[in-house]
């Protein structure tokens, strides 16, 4: 192939479409352009495909910003091992995604604390247990604990026809994901011991990968194997999130991944349709359309949800000249927790954080606000408070 029609192509904006390029370069060889892709261009997940071949991606188009980086490094000044208002919007987007029904206040009611009395309730006691278990640093990603995971989170609250057998790790018949037409089927059951081992075995080794880039990888794979019979895609947003919280990215479960998905969804399964239809044409699995999706849907768009740094790093400067009292200090953790970005009044804090007088939730916001923490917003003859996001001076 010339090097100049070569080069045009791979620099073409739909690069990750082969079916799209066959039609704006009809002259070009697309067996030997894909040949070319595959000796210089590819690069190799040590993870099979269905027909036993290594996954691939193309390194020089999915590209992570360092910003999306830095951001999920951020240290958590909260006890918590999660984000509470996080966590809601995690497991609301989730089961959204999923088309299960459910109510929000339902979603807040189990996140304080209280026991599901309804099979939608059960889904997100489910998640909620999920999330708390990949938070503890102790829980370690093996194929023991992603089988825990799975019961813990989905499995339990399934029909029978859906759940595990006893003693079984993985589905015992086949599975299809279904749309107009037969769109994938899943790979058969008898190799999913092997395959899911395979998969634990690259996500505790060292690679080369961003890791972003193979904690969306994981993602894609889950769903590509589906070795369950049902929850498939939230164990694969929870096993994301796992795998960044295993890899010290502090600030994973203080953002709701899942709310980015939900809101860009049918680019979301696109770019799982694009990676199958590309196979087709190719003989390769390339994910490099569902890394592509995930980084600009998700990973560039981070942020808005967390603190800014100099606002966490004017906390600790008080903290430590001290000037905060523990009260104080658990406030400002619970609101960092409970809202994020969000405003909250006074009413709603004392009400949430529960363990506090009004007098001294009023203390605490008026102290905060004048230390530059917290912004205070006017409506009418009502005041509401956000976690500041400006520069505060020295």
């Amino acid at each position: 192939m010339d090097a100049a029609l070569y080069a045009k192509i791979l620099s073409d904006k739909s690069i990750t479409d082969l079916k799209k390029l066959r039609y704006k370069y009809p002259d070009a060889d697309m067996k030997e352009f894909i040949e070319l892709l595959k000796s210089s261009v590819y690069k190799s997940v040590s993870i099979p495909d269905l027909a036993g071949n290594d996954l691939v991606y193309m390194e020089n188009v999915a590209q992570v910003r360092m910003n999306a980086v830095k951001l999920l490094l951020i240290p958590q000044s909260s006890v918590e091992g999660f984000g509470l208002k996080a966590m809601e919007d995690e497991i609301a987007s989730t089961l959204t995604i999923e088309n299960i029904n459910f109510l929000r206040d339902s979603v807040r009611k189990i996140l304080r604390g209280y026991a599901p009395t309804d099979e939608s309730e059960n889904c997100i006691y489910g998640l909620k247990k999920g999330l708390e278990f990949i938070s503890g640093p102790a829980n370690m990603i093996t194929e023991g604990n992603i089988h825990a995971l799975y019961q813990l989170a989905i499995g339990q609250y399934l029909s029978e026809d859906d759940k595990l057998k006893p003693g079984s790790f993985y589905r015992h018949d086949s599975v299809y994901i279904v749309g107009q037409e037969v769109e994938h089927a899943g790979l058969p059951y008898g190799k999913l011991p092997e395959y899911m081992g395979r998969l634990v075995a690259f996500i505790n080794s060292d690679s080369q990968m961003n890791d972003l880039l193979k904690a969306a990888a994981i993602h894609f794979y889950i769903a590509y194997l589906h070795p369950y019979f049902d929850g498939n895609g939230r164990m694969a947003r929870l096993m994301q999130l796992w795998y960044l919280r295993q890899q010290g990215y502090s600030s994973t479960l203080f953002i709701p991944f899942s709310g980015y998905i939900e809101r860009s969804r049918k680019g979301y399964y696109n770019a799982y349709t694009l990676a199958e239809e590309n196979a087709k044409i190719s003989g390769v699995m390339d994910m490099t359309p569902f890394l592509v999706y995930f980084i600009e849907n998700v990973y560039n768009k981070l942020g808005g949800t967390l603190p800014k740094q100099d606002t966490l790093e004017a906390f600790r400067r008080v903290l430590d000249e001290g000037k905060i009292t523990e009260k104080e200090k658990d406030l400002w953790n619970f609101v960092l927790s409970a809202y994020g970005g969000d405003e909250f009044s006074t009413k709603q804090l004392e009400k949430d954080f529960g363990k506090a007088a009004y007098a001294t939730i009023r203390g605490f916001v008026i102290k905060f606000e004048g230390l530059g923490l917290l912004m205070g917003q006017k409506y009418g003859n009502k005041v509401k408070y956000s976690v500041a996001v400006h520069r505060v001076a020295n």
